[in-house]
């Protein structure tokens, strides 16, 4: 890269850079949302350790959620049906569909993910502190 300015609105961001969420043994790092994209997205990487669950079904109103794989194996909740996606697999929930995402496998798994309209940043502060208070007394 040079050295130059990046012009208005350009983001670089390197790997494990963004604004990170902390969930157990799920993490996220936020790349760019909210007033980076005029709330017309929102793009996410999302990493569960082997055998973990993933945020439990739901759905959203008016929301697509688009997966791509980007190392291990996740397996998806669509509607009644699962899934499993490997890295380069790509993974589109429309509005309204109840979905999840598990890594049930023996290795890290991690998707990036882009959410259309965004806003969904402005709910991690929920999010986190709902697993914080999963987790069992004394647990990380």
């Amino acid at each position: 890269m040079g050295n130059g300015t990046l012009p208005e609105g350009a983001i670089v961001l390197r790997a494990g850079e963004g604004r990170a969420y902390a969930l157990g043994a799920m993490r996220s790092v936020f790349k760019a949302d909210g007033a980076e994209t005029a709330d017309t997205y929102s793009i996410s990487e999302w990493c569960l350790d082997p055998h973990t669950p993933g945020p439990g079904a739901h759905s959203h109103d008016a929301n697509d959620d688009i997966f791509y794989v980007l190392e291990g194996t996740m397996t998806f909740l669509l509607g009644d049906q699962h899934v499993d996606a490997t890295r380069g697999d790509f993974v589109r929930v429309p509005a309204n569909v109840t979905h999840d995402f598990e890594n049930r496998g023996d290795v890290p798994a991690g998707v990036l993910n882009i959410y259309i309209p965004g806003g969904f940043e402005r709910e991690m502060e929920g999010i986190v502190a709902w697993f914080a208070q999963q987790q069992p007394a004394g647990g990380n």
